[in-house]
């Protein structure tokens, strides 16, 4: 999200000042903090934060577990490339369900895993 928007001498960037404030804005926000907090108010409430790998959660098709970049060509439409099945659907909305998948596939409550997922325990109460 917070990549640079420059671009080349030959290919110059457009709304790089702009890009530049959004990219400050992105990396002042405490992530840790907001984590840390999930995880505070998830115990109280006897919930879990499970973390996920996000790779590949917007290119996995949830139908038929096909992987590949141009299942999702632009940011709003998914569609699957396997030929046998052809799948579309939004892109957050299959995004989402993978990510779901894979959470339940750490808890072991079925579902399945993406590729390199972590898991973080639950904060015990003190």
């Amino acid at each position: 999200m917070s990549k640079s928007a420059k671009g080349t001498v030959e290919n110059p960037g457009k709304n790089v000042k702009q890009k530049s404030g959004l990219n400050r804005a992105i990396l002042d926000q405490g992530w840790g903090e907001l984590i840390r907090q999930l995880e505070y108010k998830l115990a109280c409430n006897g919930g879990q934060l499970v973390q996920l790998n996000p790779r590949n959660t917007s290119r996995k098709c949830p139908k038929c577990n096909y992987i590949s970049a141009e299942n999702r060509k632009t940011q709003a439409v998914f569609k699957c490339q396997n030929s046998s099945c052809n799948y579309t659907a939004n892109a957050d909305f299959v995004g989402s369900l993978n990510i779901r998948e894979a959470g339940l596939a750490l808890l072991g409550l079925g579902g399945s895993l993406l590729e390199h997922p972590m898991k973080s325990q639950p904060t015990p109460w003190v």
